[in-house]
């Protein structure tokens, strides 16, 4: 088929020619269409559930908001991750989907939910809501609205955001690909109706009227129409309040006939909305800002355009002296990434160009093949297009077009030297003898080509099994290049061999410079390749070696996920003590902005974003700031300086402010770590568990271990507590007493500090919330609460502080959950170091020196997170590849010996493409991982050149098989070093690229570089060595030894993992060491053997016994000598053999029950263990708590008595209590280790295991269980087949009754008798016959015995299950009893004692320190409540044993 399609090419230049017109119009086209940005989206499919309410604290958020939305969500289809925050006054849940559901299918299902959801959260707690429709690389245009000089006292800060929001924000609408324009800063303007507390207490008159007078008075009506005059009139009634008059005269009621205005007790004027965010930039204090974020998978590039076309608009519309100046511009870093690829390309053709002109030797064939480069990246265009894959930094950047085109070299070649040798011999070509030539070449090297191209092709597609962001990151690399040689291949098959016959030729007979070159490098590899094979064991064993040092450097390199992209400018956190103001946030940003735009004169803009936004998709608080810095062009920076240069000087000059931590990052970077995984910095240390305090002060203790680690450069511990909190806590019996309700007390503080919403004021098309609350002036501290009058039923007021008890009590600054599980984290940010070292370091960091509660535990996220994902996914997909190259050059070669010499190529190319890793310092990431991939497909086409060369040379009658080995290398060192620098050179711009986006280029581009040079140098010495001890005919060196080697070199690298990696050895829950358990234990392992032992016995209960063979020679019926032959068998009754098989299939039954009832058996006693372990260290916790206090104690008894404050006889008292408490924590601590040791027994592991048992807990039992359960138990069954063994064996007995067989054949001469024929015979006539006969026991006194024998076994093994199941029942009743005892037991404790153990110990601890009781008493009491605490656990575990003895029993 493909010498077909190349001979209708030749012979129909036209069509060919006219196809690739066809290619070039469509691939311009297509590069008009296909989306452009810089990256790949990485974020993952998510739907973002918002829910607003300012009035409610962070634990309520949880409780009423967060919790039910996030109990709703996890039932819904393909959820994968569940996240939240819930700080005060906002809830954000974000619903992690899997990426085939598509973006609009799971915003639908998250719809369907939240219409029950909101039924179920209370009355004016928020309404849940989706946010946009948008991504990490949703952000595209960020920008700010200045004021010129000269107009800066015209414009407040109200004014401008009323302009972003009404002007600015409205006339972005309907923009093609917009989602969402998010305002942030300046002041939301408000009417505002301030009330004066004292006005209102002198009048009688309460907030709460006059909200309702402002509700009830700002509305408008219809009264249908009236027709008059043929007309209808329709009827309005104009009730909306339009200014501030209007508001001021609305009548808050009438005393007396006398009307009291709102303006008698409020001042009405323009407020501002309370803030929680702000914004602020280059150091001039606050600012307006916005930002338009795109809708998910629209075309960047055209959207920025619009979005630019329009704000050109915008701004021509806007006010005097009022400009929008954008400070993020996705545009910019989509133009410097594009550039980067551009001049990669660019670079890398022009090199290959020059390549193929100048070793060729032929300009003319130079040209065709470099002609195929931008056909090929036409043709991908194409595709892309009809397959939708974007153009950016990852589908483009990685395009070799040396690889590309290596089989038009090796086409191109042929056809050069065959027309070199017809010039050389005189003859003349005509057009149809060019026509031959371009089909021979073609049709003989495109064999051999096409496998090359198909190899290169198919070892891409398992980079499209990759999954995650990983997955996203390269799959468009992959489609893209698979495009690229595809349209290569098509090319090679059509263009190329069309060209070369009209457009090659040779003039002249002149040795060209390439010409030149390559005869050199052929002589000087010939003398090298004469070496080589002399000595072929000391080549081969300086390979392995250098194998062998590749895998031990390449176990020793760390690992990162992906190496960061130079975005060109910066981002950073700024981090301030927690629960600082606003007003305070807003003036340190300023002065940072100020330190920074002054010092460094690199930076052209800085802006702060604090808290908030308008659409609050990214909720910091109020004192974390993101502060964006855009950085001038680096042909502006100073001499020398580099972005990490930069960095640390920035950090160091802002560092000189108190108490605040920096994290330094990038605008995308940022937004993507936190969109994907929660957290902004590189690493995230989770931290989950119940108890906020406990993870607040576990995480504090983490943070100061991490920054001890090398590596960690920025890091933030999550700030969980802290919040300064006014907390009114109400007196449910004066509330009752007043004739109140708390609704309506919370109604009143609301209005009048929050601000209660009565309506709205519009301005023309704008619209102002109505507010009500009270002046500034009256809410300035906890006094101003106290004081607020509510009004009660009489119309008497009282202040708020007789009704509730109001004071300081920090709260929670925001709870974080992952997977509906509360956690905080320590984040950090890598320098320095890759990220998995770190990352091992911190693992082993915090394993030594970080002891945690029961319940709870640590996971690691971020870039490690999926560092470790992908690395996994790449163990399966390498290979995938790696069998795929094997099967293909199998295909080729139809040899399986050749196969393995060409497979040697790939641990080859591992030791150039590690070392070359090595030598620049680049740590293994799946960037590398990928390229490895793409090397070990180029890395076997050189070796599948030089065996087809020499396999053509052996067609040929080359039969001597060094002249073979020499003769075929020499022939196709040009091919081979012609492909082999194409790739090198290909790959060589992407390399030492410095621009933007290089970082991701650099690692793949480096492993292909230097594995292609270690494996063409290695090919081109180690192949003709393997080639000719493989087809000696005497081989010096084993053939399998070859294919082993080969096989086992390519295992052992794909495979070996960093030297960082280990096997987890910690067992984490109860089931986990029950399998185990069950897998290895041996008593399990031997009654596993004993089933197979009695499966022997069924082949047994067929033995029909010896059969007898019998010879006789001699005169033993005459004087002659006869012969006789006799074969005889003995069998028992056939009945006996059918009861014999029923024993044995019953006793398979019981080694099977046998089984069962072992590892019954063993479930129970790791049960046990378990929680006996589990018991142990509860109790150890408790002595811990026991032994903390006394060491108080014992200091404080020793001021005492040094004070004369108590006697020595107290103080010895004390110090005797400790000792105590330390020899029992000394026993416990034996205990743990034997019992941890009884666990490994039953485990029949080794002693590294250690085992984690979470915290103690009671036992989950179900009372609906009954005893008709107790059949299930396998000792029960085991004994009643003991009773179907005996009786079985007692029918075998009985079947023995019956007589045995016997059946023969004989065959013998009778020499020298007559015949019937009357003839006298001889020893050739033989007589034969059969027998038969039984054998009758006569005697049956000892068969009786047996049956006896075997009839009283049975009944004693009827005896025996009988009686076990009665015991079995009694147990049962037993244990049931005890479980019922240690239950109520356990009520008594949970719901009065423990508590009672609580108050008893704060209240001793708190007499004690008043000094209201003595030693004594104290002593007594906490004994009293430590002894309740203790016997509440050894009930726990009383209840435990018994409930799992139960569970026994039933066979549970």
């Amino acid at each position: 088929m493909i010498n077909s399609i190349i001979s209708f090419s030749i012979k129909n230049k036209l069509i060919i020619a006219l196809f690739t017109l066809a290619i070039i119009i469509a691939g311009i086209w297509s590069i008009s269409k296909v989306p452009l940005d810089a990256v790949p989206d990485i974020t993952n499919n998510q739907v973002q559930v918002i829910t607003l309410s300012p009035n409610l604290g962070t634990e309520d958020i949880e409780r009423f908001i967060t919790y039910p939305v996030e109990l709703a969500m996890a039932n819904l289809p393909n959820v994968i991750e569940i996240r939240s925050v819930s700080k005060f006054g906002l809830s954000l849940v974000t619903i992690v989907f899997k990426d085939e559901m598509g973006t609009y299918l799971p915003r639908q299902l998250v719809g369907e939910k939240l219409n029950s959801i909101r039924s179920e959260i209370p009355m004016g707690l928020g309404k849940p809501m989706m946010g946009p429709i948008s991504t990490g690389l949703g952000e595209i245009y960020q920008y700010s609205l200045d004021v010129e000089p000269k107009y800066k006292e015209q414009y407040s800060a109200s004014d401008l955001r009323t302009i972003q929001d009404w002007l600015v924000g409205r006339q972005m609408a309907m923009v093609p690909g917009v989602v969402e324009v998010n305002g942030f800063g300046g002041d939301i303007k408000q009417y505002e109706v301030a009330v004066h507390p004292d006005e209102l207490k002198s009048m009688g008159i309460t907030i709460s009227e006059v909200f309702e007078a402002l509700e009830s008075n700002n509305e408008n009506t219809g009264g249908a129409y009236i027709e008059k005059n043929h007309q209808a009139n329709f009827i309005r009634g104009e009730g909306l309040a339009r200014s501030v008059s209007d508001i001021e005269n609305i009548v808050v009621k009438n005393s007396n006939g006398i009307p009291i205005l709102i303006k008698n007790v409020a001042e009405v004027r323009f407020g501002k909305a309370i803030k929680y965010g702000a914004f602020t930039k280059n150091g001039e204090g606050e600012a307006v800002g916005g930002m338009i974020m795109m809708l998910k998978e629209s075309n960047s590039n055209q959207v920025i355009a619009a979005v630019k076309e329009r704000m050109e608009s915008i701004q021509e519309s806007l006010p005097a002296g009022i400009v929008i100046n954008p400070y993020l511009d996705r545009s910019k870093l989509i133009k410097n990434t594009t550039k980067t690829v551009a001049t990669n390309l660019l670079e890398g053709a022009l090199i290959v160009i020059f390549v193929l002109v100048v070793l060729l030797g032929n300009w003319r064939g130079g040209l065709v093949v470099a002609s195929v480069i931008p056909l090929s990246l036409l043709f991908a265009f194409i595709l892309m297009n009809v397959f939708n894959v974007w153009a950016n930094l990852m589908s483009l950047g990685a395009i070799d077009f040396g690889i590309i085109v290596d089989g038009a070299v090796i086409i191109v070649e042929t056809m050069v030297f065959a027309i070199h040798e017809k010039f050389l011999k005189k003859e003349k070509l005509d057009q149809s003898e060019r026509d031959n030539i371009a089909y021979k070449s073609s049709s003989k090297m495109m064999n051999s080509a096409f496998f090359g191209q198909l190899i290169i092709l198919i070892v891409f597609i398992p980079i499209l099994a990759l999954e995650g962001i990983e997955g996203k990151m390269f799959k468009p690399m992959a489609l893209t290049f698979m495009f690229a040689m595809i349209g290569v291949m098509l090319l090679c098959l059509t263009y190329v061999p069309m060209l070369s016959s009209v457009f090659i030729k040779v003039k002249s007979d002149k040795l060209s410079f390439g010409d030149k070159l390559v005869l050199k490098i052929e002589n000087f590899y010939e003398r090298l390749l004469s070496v080589s094979l002399k000595r072929a064991k000391i080549v081969l064993i300086t390979a392995l070696a250098m194998f062998g040092l590749s895998v031990l450097t390449f176990s020793s390199m760390g690992g990162e996920f992906i190496p960061k992209i130079d975005e060109g400018d910066m981002a950073f956190h700024a981090i301030l003590k927690p629960g600082t103001s606003l007003s305070e946030t807003i003036e340190t940003t300023t002065k940072i902005e100020g330190i920074v735009k002054e010092q460094f004169p690199e930076v052209e803009d800085i802006m702060s974003r604090t808290g908030v936004a308008e659409v609050p998709t990214d909720p910091m608080p109020m004192d974390i700031a993101d502060i964006f810095v855009i950085l001038k062009p680096k042909s502006e920076w100073r001499d020398g300086l580099t972005k990490a240069d930069l960095i640390e000087e920035m950090k160091k000059a802002v560092s000189i402010l108190p108490g605040i931590n920096f994290e330094f990052s990038q605008p995308i970077e940022m937004r993507f770590n936190e969109l994907i995984t929660g957290v902004r910095e590189d690493v995230a240390v989770k931290l989950f568990g119940e108890d906020l305090d406990v993870l607040a002060s576990k995480a504090e203790e983490m943070g100061r271990l991490i920054s001890q680690v090398e590596g960690v450069g920025d890091m933030k511990v999550e700030s969980t507590q802290g919040l300064p909190q006014i907390t009114i806590q109400y007196n449910r019996q004066k509330i009752a007493q007043h004739g109140l309700s708390i609704r309506e007390v919370n109604r009143v503080v609301e209005s009048a500090f929050a601000g209660g919403k009565a309506g709205v004021i519009f301005e023309g098309e704008k619209r102002f919330d109505l507010v009500v609350r009270l002046a500034s002036e009256s809410r300035q501290g906890i006094d101003d609460i106290k004081n607020l009058y509510v009004n009660l039923d009489n119309n008497v007021q009282i202040p708020l502080r007789e009704i509730a008890d109001i004071s300081y009590v920090p709260g929670p600054m925001q709870i974080s959950r992952d997977n509906t599980q509360r956690r905080t984290y320590v984040g950090v940010n890598v320098r320095g170091r890759d990220v998995q070292s770190v990352v091992i370091d911190i693992q082993e960091k915090l394993k030594e020196n970080l002891t945690l509660p029961a319940g709870y535990f640590i996971e690691y996220g971020g870039a490690f997170e999926n560092l470790q994902r992908a690395t996994s996914r790449l163990k399966l997909v390498l290979p995938i590849a790696l069998a795929l190259i094997f099967i293909l050059i199998f295909f080729a070669l139809k040899s399986m010996k050749q196969t393995f010499m060409i497979y040697m190529a790939i641990p080859l190319a591992a030791i150039g493409g590690v070392f070359s890793l090595w030598l620049r310092d680049m740590p293994f990431s799946i960037s590398a991982g990928v390229g490895f991939i793409v090397l070990f497909g180029v890395a076997v086409l050189n070796g599948l050149v030089l065996i087809s060369g020499w396999n053509e040379l052996k067609d040929e009658g080359i039969t001597d098989l060094d002249e073979r080995i020499h003769l075929g290398a020499k022939r196709r060192i040009r091919p081979i070093l012609l492909t082999a620098l194409t790739d090198v050179l290909g790959f060589l711009p992407m390399a030492i690229s410095t621009s933007a986006g290089a970082e991701v280029q650099q690692p793949l581009a480096t492993v292909v570089i230097g594995g292609m040079i270690s494996a063409t140098l290695l090919t081109l010495v180690v192949l003709p060595i393997l080639y000719r001890w493989m087809e000696s005919p005497s081989p010096v060196f084993p053939k399998r030894a070859v294919a082993f080697t080969a096989i086992a070199s390519v295992l052992v690298f794909p495979f070996s993992t960093h030297a960082q990696e280990f096997k987890p050895s910690k067992i984490n829950s109860l089931d986990k060491a029950i399998s185990i358990g069950l897998e290895n234990n041996g008593y399990v392992e031997a009654q596993r053997t004993n089933i197979a032992l009695e499966e022997q016995g069924r082949k047994q209960a067929m033995n029909l016994g010896k059969t007898q063979v019998g010879l006789q020679y001699g005169q033993y019926n005459s004087y002659e000598d006869d012969f006789i032959f006799m074969v005889d068998q003995k069998m028992e009754f056939p009945t006996v053999y059918g009861k014999q098989k029923q024993l044995a299939n019953s006793r398979v039954k019981g080694s099977q029950y046998q089984l069962a009832m072992t590892e019954n058996e063993l479930r129970r006693d790791i049960r046990l263990a378990w929680y006996e372990l589990s018991y142990l260290r509860e109790r150890e916790d408790l002595l811990l708590f026991e032994d903390t206090l006394f060491d108080k104690l014992v200091a404080a008894s020793q001021i005492r008595y040094e004070t004369k404050a108590i006697s020595l006889l107290e103080k010895v008292t004390v110090e005797t209590q400790m000792m105590e408490v330390k020899n029992a924590l000394y026993l416990i601590n034996s205990d743990i280790l034997i019992q941890e040791q009884q666990l490994r027994l039953l485990l029949n592991e080794s002693t590294f295991l250690t085992f984690d048992t979470q915290e103690f807990s009671e036992r989950l039992f179900l009372n609906t269980v009954d005893s008709s359960a107790i059949a299930n138990n396998p000792k029960l069954s085991f004994a009643k087949q003991q009773v179907e063994i005996a009786n079985a064996e007692q029918k075998v007995q009985s079947a023995k009754f019956l007589p045995d067989l016997k059946v023969g054949y004989f065959n013998q001469s009778m020499i020298g008798i007559v015949s019937p024929s009357g003839e006298i015979t001889n020893s050739s006539d033989r007589l034969s016959g059969i027998q038969g006969g039984i054998t009758v026991p006569l005697f049956f006194g000892s068969y009786k015995a047996n049956v006896k024998s075997a009839k009283i076994k049975a009944d004693i093994a009827n005896t025996r299950a009988e009686y076990y199941e009665t015991v079995l029942y009694g147990r049962y009743e037993q244990k049931l009893q005890e479980v019922v005892k240690y239950r109520n037991s356990l009520n008594y404790y949970k719901d009065v004692a423990l508590d009672q153990s609580v108050l008893i110990y704060k209240n001793a601890q708190r007499s004690y320190e008043l000094d209201a009781i003595g030693y004594v008493e104290y002593f007594q009491n906490l004994k009293q409540g430590l002894s309740l605490r203790l016997n509440y656990l050894h009930i726990l575990n009383q209840y435990n044993q018994a409930v799992i003895q139960l569970e026994y029993i039933l066979g549970q």
